[in-house]
């Protein structure tokens, strides 16, 4: 085609058709398409277990709302136990605290019995990993001694550390590192051959062999078991302090049992259930973050 045609079709290309409009793209079209997603993720996420919750406080009413009924009702929690929804960090005294505090001062305790049952966990779990002999020694040990019941530890430990305080974060810790042995286990055994002769490849001593190679590979088996752990954790302490006293959360509820406070109870219990799911999302969280996903 000659240049004086090309110059032409292109300059009618440029413009306009007759009649027409020029539309311009906005620039806040993308940021709210974002922000549409975001909401429809969220209501996905949040719609379906509001309407489950609203089915079961439904459903809890009805069968309990008649004097005889043996449990209260919501509508009887709500009023007799507004004091501990609505403030949870009152205090006016040593016993007479909230709800809140309670669960802070539980938390404390799953801090310590938590953390050391995760750094022993690993380093155990490595060694028997790594080591054949450990892992035919040490396993069957440690798969009788996980299916020990929390609660039988503690006269052990009560003998042992002569404290209610102790005793209680020496059940959390032999509660809850069992499953961090054993994930972590499995996770140094399913290390690709090829990281391994990498390693050999590179001279790395142990210390560099355990920080560069076995945790990274590991991470997902050991944040697996993580999460199973501090949910342990959380069951543990509750049970312990229904039988050693002092004021977090569990012997809340004996108290609250002894005197026959049931919606106290049962506030106690929405609490605990809250907070043992947070505390795995957060490790979950943790564990997606050091993994990448």
């Amino acid at each position: 085609m000659p240049a004086p045609a090309r110059n032409h079709t292109a300059s009618q290309a440029g413009r306009p058709a007759p009649g027409g409009k020029v539309v311009t793209l906005s620039t806040k079209a993308a940021p709210r398409l974002r922000l549409r997603q975001i909401t429809a993720a969220a209501a996905s996420n949040v719609v379906p277990p509001l309407v489950v919750l609203v089915i079961i406080l439904t459903v809890w009413q009805v069968l309990c709302s008649s004097p005889d009924a043996s449990l209260p009702s919501p509508h009887r929690v709500w009023q007799e136990s507004f004091d501990l929804i609505a403030y949870p960090f009152f205090n006016y005294g040593s016993q007479d605290i909230g709800l809140g505090w309670r669960v802070l001062i539980s938390l404390q305790r799953v801090a310590y019995g938590f953390g050391l049952a995760a750094v022993s966990g690993v380093v155990i779990g490595a060694v028997i990993g790594q080591s054949v002999w450990a892992m035919r020694g040490l396993e069957p040990i440690f798969q009788v001694l996980r299916t020990v019941p929390p609660l039988a530890w503690l006269p052990l430990s009560l003998a042992a550390f002569q404290d209610s305080n102790p005793s209680a974060i020496f059940v959390i810790f032999i509660t809850s590192i069992w499953p961090v042995i054993i994930n972590t286990a499995v996770g140094v055994r399913n290390i690709p051959q090829d990281y391994r002769n990498v390693a050999k490849v590179l001279r790395l001593n142990q210390f560099e062999f355990f920080f560069k190679i076995m945790l990274p590979s590991a991470a997902p088996y050991i944040f697996t078991g993580l999460r199973i752990g501090v949910g342990l954790s959380w069951l543990a302490i509750v049970a312990a302090e229904m039988l050693t006293g002092g004021v977090g959360i569990g012997f809340f509820i004996w108290d609250a049992w002894n005197s026959s406070r049931l919606p106290d109870i049962i506030v106690a219990l929405a609490y605990i259930g809250v907070v043992g799911f947070a505390l795995d999302k957060l490790v979950s969280a943790v564990g997606k973050i050091i993994t990448r996903g």
